[in-house]
């Protein structure tokens, strides 16, 4: 395991000292305020794409060391297991789960892997990102360049201006050599920023990713070709093999099954007794009732409590209501004896 935690490590370490580099450089060189009057603003672009990388670069690494330690576990599977015991210890699957996947289709075509190039083409994505942060390397170069002819070109500017003010005015004398000087200063600054911070600090962290890429191919190639080599061929202790493990998940799906059974039985028990219960009659005097006595009394109350509604409502009407209602009952009357 401790294998897995080796390129975040050494990232870690030089990330320490790019750090301590970095700040030499400012303090040093003073071009904090070199900086903040950097009219090109050439340099504040290398140092914004210098951060960038750094921080792309240590993204990469963590996603390296993960995919380290997913390896190492699916190493300790493969010597117990073989290849078609292994499965993901993660919920998310990583890029060493996908090449095992791909290597048991492989084995099930009773086909022999090419297992360099395969684990080329799962591995490419992270080999492209470590190649990304190397160009940035390269371009902080090739700014620094640029800042220099920028640079040199100010710097002509300001010498121009100053020898034609030459014995005329003394202002414009001052103002073309600070313009020189200032062009010499860029020139100088993004060399020495396009310099440390791409050609040396930028180019260690893409080598360290590279070297954990490298490092972390050998390794499952290693896996493949001590644990798994006798998967590959089409033998007949292969296939007990895979039946094997095969029989061995059968034998989790059954018992799971029986497990879920079993929970469905005590839930389907638990209930009958609720229902039986339910019309189940309480003869106690305590003032304790079943759910269908209590629906039984709800309905007799609702009922009594709308006979009353109705009577209330004919008690409240008025004289003439009453002997409107009273003709109407004598009229019915009159008609069903006829």
């Amino acid at each position: 395991m401790n294998k897995a935690y080796r390129t975040f490590v050494i990232w870690l370490m030089w990330g320490a000292a790019a750090t301590t580099i970095y700040l030499g450089l400012y303090l040093d060189t003073d071009i904090i305020e070199f900086l903040s009057n950097d009219e090109s603003k050439i340099t504040w672009i290398i140092t914004m794409l210098f951060i960038i990388g750094v921080v792309s670069s240590f993204i990469l690494t963590v996603s390296i060391t993960s995919e380290y330690i997913e390896a190492v576990e699916q190493q300790e599977l493969a010597a117990n297991k073989g290849l078609m015991g292994l499965e993901k210890t993660n919920k998310k699957p990583k890029t060493v789960n996908q090449f095992y996947e791909s290597l048991k289709v492989v084995a099930a075509n009773n086909e022999s892997p090419n297992i360099e190039v395969l684990l080329e083409m799962e591995y490419s994505g992270l080999s492209r990102r470590s190649h990304v942060i190397e160009i940035l390397g390269n371009l902080l170069i090739t700014l620094g360049l640029i800042g220099t002819v920028m640079g040199l070109t100010l710097t002509l500017t300001g010498l121009t201006a100053s020898l034609d003010a030459l014995g005329q005015d003394q202002d414009l004398l001052l103002a073309g050599l600070r313009k020189a000087m200032g062009g010499m200063g860029t020139a100088f600054y993004t060399t020495l920023l396009g310099a440390v911070l791409g050609g040396v600090l930028l180019r260690i962290f893409a080598l360290i990713t590279e070297n954990g890429i490298g490092s972390l191919h050998d390794f499952i190639t290693k896996t493949c070709m001590v644990h798994l080599s006798a998967d590959f061929k089409p033998t007949v202790e292969r296939d007990v093999r895979f039946l094997n493990v095969e029989i061995d998940a059968l034998g989790e799906k059954v018992k799971s099954l029986k497990e879920a059974f079993t929970d469905s039985k005590e839930s389907i028990n638990d209930f009958h007794e609720a229902v039986k219960k339910l019309h189940t009659t309480t003869g106690d005097d305590n003032g304790v009732y079943t759910l269908r006595e209590t629906l039984r009394m709800q309905k007799y109350y609702r009922v009594l409590i709308r006979q009353e509604l109705t009577l209330m409502n004919r008690l409240n009407r008025s004289w003439w209501g009453q002997f409107k209602d009273h003709l109407a009952t004598k009229d019915q009357e009159k008609n069903d004896n006829k």
